[in-house]
């Protein structure tokens, strides 16, 4: 069984299609015991770093989030999903995140010719030991809608880069921690590869 950490977010019906789609029993929900019961646990994000961090701490499900990765539960989160398993975010100063990982999430620097947010295709770099991107072609293309992205401070959590405007660090593997800053949900045979390998790790 996986689990959608239901906290108001913006993407659960999408990325609930896509999982349906590939013949996996899901919930969508904030029940710590169904969460840490489950196979495999997904946060899903779209919206603003303090608002979605708010709710997380609220609803106590940051307490959840850290027994999910204590216990080694494949764990993955999604475009805010992967930037609130960091430190912090420029987007809410002074509001902690999780800090499951070490790392900043910064605005997309302006320059001419690029918008903001980066809303469409862009392909990937990623590494050859990656399990998030196995069975996959050199330099696929992925779905992103984003202001902010992720600078970690450790290469080795890197698993993907972009770049638009800057270099992005677009997806990270940590133990039994993955997350992309991209949408696999929306971004066809690709995006569907990608969650099937995670729901097969």
């Amino acid at each position: 069984m996986i689990s959608i950490i239901d906290y108001d977010a913006g993407n659960i019906m999408s990325v609930e299609k896509a999982i349906r789609h590939l013949g996996e029993e899901l919930v969508i929900t904030s029940d710590p015991d169904r969460i840490l019961s489950s196979d495999k646990v997904i946060l899903p994000g779209v919206g603003a770093f303090g608002d979605a961090m708010d709710k997380i701490r609220k609803a106590g499900l940051d307490k959840v989030i850290y027994d999910v990765v204590d216990k080694k539960i494949p764990f993955i989160g999604i475009c805010l999903g992967l930037q609130l398993l960091f430190e912090s975010s420029q987007e809410a100063p002074g509001v902690p995140g999780l800090g499951l990982l070490e790392g900043k999430i910064l605005r997309i620097p302006e320059k001419d010719g690029i918008k903001i947010p980066h809303m469409g295709w862009n392909s990937l770099e990623y590494r050859k030991d990656s399990r998030l991107f196995r069975n996959l072609p050199e330099e696929p293309y992925v779905y992103f809608v984003h202001s902010y992205y992720l600078e970690a401070k450790h290469e080795e959590d890197v698993a993907a880069t972009s770049y638009y405007s800057t270099l992005i660090h677009a997806a990270v593997e940590h133990e039994n921690i993955y997350a992309c800053q991209f949408h696999p949900e929306k971004s066809g045979t690709v995006g569907l590869q990608i969650l099937d390998n995670f729901i097969h790790l």
